[in-house]
């Protein structure tokens, strides 16, 4: 009987050891995770458009997008350079809200207009040179009331001068992609501009960026409201607010140069779409033509939308854990109507991957599919490090093994 147990034990340590061994193996000769150099965070799969609208419009150029994805749903000379008047301010805004972002200006701070601010024509609070107002009232009477001396104000107070602040601008442009586009001033005035123009597809390039900072929603979304106290009355130049179900923004824009201009936003069930006018002769064929996209938009298309999440733990091997969680990131997609609904999703999981495995390393992929057909992929990562077990971790584990046994 002593015989048989001293075998017994012998046998269970050698079934440990070959464990060990393999483990060992596991550890020095790992299998690779073909793993990206960074991680993928989402991905925004385009709606290939293929059939145009069935109507035209009365203006000159004209582009829809949708702005979660950036996939234009319609145009009409898209990269035509036009003359923009104020929907100029966009950019302004842009820079303004990212200086806000950075900490180099808040909304509570007070600004004091200039000589060259409080001389300013056209869309105007009649600033004083010398007056001060908050940033937050700033911006409301740039975004709300198209005014320029608020405009020069905040670009000042950006960069110093609005010469500085016109060189920003134009290199914001360039980062962005906006490659009809060279902004002369801050405002959008043309009386006097040589060259101050942008595109249709550059305003809704520049309005997404725009977008991706919500405060400015909360402007662009006032009907009416008042500065100094009360004392000053606003009233949002964009009819579409009011009368658009749905609408947010964002800017509107005319001169007789520029003819009317808007670049109109509005939100359904989720779908946020950006609708861009130029040179239309009137106010009202301006603000139908925008119309006329939006419902365009919103009856053909709807925007697909998986917030993400943990997925299952998956093996490791040479690690000192045996299993590493999973994630996957949000991800997006644009579709015609009634598409989003039959989504289904599939995450293909490795059997295994050897450690080291870092934190968002791609160890899998998500797919969307509709029916038969591919309409997305996002990468499955892994949710924590994992590091490569050292021999003496192995040996340990090996003898508790042993013991347990």
């Amino acid at each position: 009987m002593k015989i048989k147990k001293i075998n017994l034990k012998i046998l269970k340590f050698l079934k440990s050891a070959l464990c060990a061994v393999l483990c060992f193996a596991a550890v020095f000769c790992p299998l690779s995770l073909g793993a990206a150099d960074s991680p993928e965070k989402c991905t925004e799969d385009a709606l290939e458009i293929t059939d145009l609208a069935p109507f035209d419009l009365d203006c000159l150029s004209a582009v829809l997008m949708d702005s979660a994805t950036g996939t234009v749903l319609y145009e009409k000379n898209p990269d035509e350079a036009l003359p923009p008047a104020s929907v100029t301010k966009i950019m302004t805004l842009l820079l303004v809200m990212e200086a806000i972002d950075s900490g180099k200006m808040k909304l509570e701070d007070k600004l004091q207009t200039s000589e060259y601010g409080a001389s300013m024509g056209g869309s105007q609070v009649y600033l004083e040179p010398g007056e001060e107002m908050t940033v937050d009232d700033l911006l409301k009477c740039v975004v709300v009331s198209s005014a320029n001396d608020a405009a020069v104000t905040l670009a000042e107070a950006v960069a110093g001068t609005e010469s500085g602040f016109i060189t920003m601008m134009n290199e914001r442009a360039k980062e962005l992609g906006m490659n009809n586009t060279n902004f002369e001033n801050a405002t959008g005035l043309d009386d006097t501009t040589v060259n101050h123009v942008t595109s249709a597809r550059d305003i809704a390039i520049m309005s997404r960026e725009l977008m991706s900072h919500p405060l400015i929603l909360q402007y662009s979304s006032i009907w009416m409201d008042t500065v100094r106290d009360g004392a000053f009355g606003l009233s949002n130049t964009n009819r579409l607010i009011r009368f658009y179900s749905g609408a947010t923004g964002l800017k509107t824009g005319s001169t007789s140069k520029a003819k009317f201009c808007i670049s109109a936003t509005a939100c359904r069930d989720g779908l946020h779409l950006i609708a861009v006018i130029m040179g239309a002769p009137t106010r009202d064929i301006r603000n139908e033509a925008a119309k006329t996209l939006l419902d365009y938009g919103f009856a053909n298309f709807s925007l697909y939308s998986d917030t993400g999440g943990q997925g299952e733990n998956i093996k490791v091997l040479g690690g000192i854990s045996s299993e590493c969680a999973t994630v996957y990131q949000p991800f997006v997609a644009l579709m015609k109507k009634g598409e989003a609904e039959k989504v289904k999703v599939n995450i293909e999981y490795a059997p295994s991957v050897a450690a080291p495995i870092k934190e968002g390393d791609v160890i899998g992929k998500v797919t969307y599919t509709v029916g038969e057909e591919t309409v997305g992929e996002s990468s499955l990562l892994a949710g924590e490090t994992v590091e490569k077990i050292s021999f003496l971790g192995l040996f340990l584990r090996m003898l508790e093994h042993f013991s347990i046994s």
